[in-house]
């Protein structure tokens, strides 16, 4: 497996471990200007879904996800058990792909309808890592808010995903 799949896999990890016992009667409170729980979950499923589902594998699972969660588009509160769900069933679809990841296609750049990505596979794959601990922080802010402790206050054991050299 790519060091990079391993960092991936262990950052959705630290997002879901953030956001775990939050009600589904949480999950859908915004406190503007910050989205709710359930809409970071959903929109982390749909760049995984964008990128690893619809980009690299030509499936649609969930062809209105972008206009429930997209970025840019109007606030949503989408309930957090079907976000969940479909989240779990998203990352297992984008992870039959990930799984086949090599040094030469993280050099590639994956075909849309209008032509190449502008980034390779590899940046999209670090851009996902980022968008995850972007919203991690996001998700552990709306949490603070909301009054909730004993929240994970760093990042967890890393064991499964220490570091280990790129295969040439």
């Amino acid at each position: 497996m790519h060091p990079l799949v391993t960092q991936l896999r262990f950052t959705r990890s630290e997002f879901a471990r953030g956001l775990d016992g939050v009600s589904a009667e949480d999950g859908i409170v915004r406190v503007p200007p910050l989205n709710s729980l359930s809409w970071l979950v959903g929109h982390l499923a749909n760049q995984e879904h964008r990128f690893w589902v619809r980009l690299a594998q030509h499936k649609d699972m969930a062809p209105d996800l972008n206009d429930l969660v997209g970025f840019g588009g109007p606030a949503s509160t989408p309930a957090l058990d079907e976000m969940w769900a479909l989240w779990h069933k998203v990352i297992a679809e984008a992870d039959d792909y990930l799984d086949t990841l090599t040094p030469e296609i993280m050099q590639a750049h994956l075909l849309g309808n209008r032509g190449p990505t502008d980034e390779s596979v590899g940046t999209m794959l670090m851009r996902t890592i980022y968008h995850y601990w972007y919203h991690t922080g996001e998700g552990a802010a709306v949490r603070q808010i909301l009054g909730h402790t004993g929240l994970p206050e760093f990042v967890g054991s890393m064991d499964a995903a220490s570091y280990r050299p790129e295969a040439e």
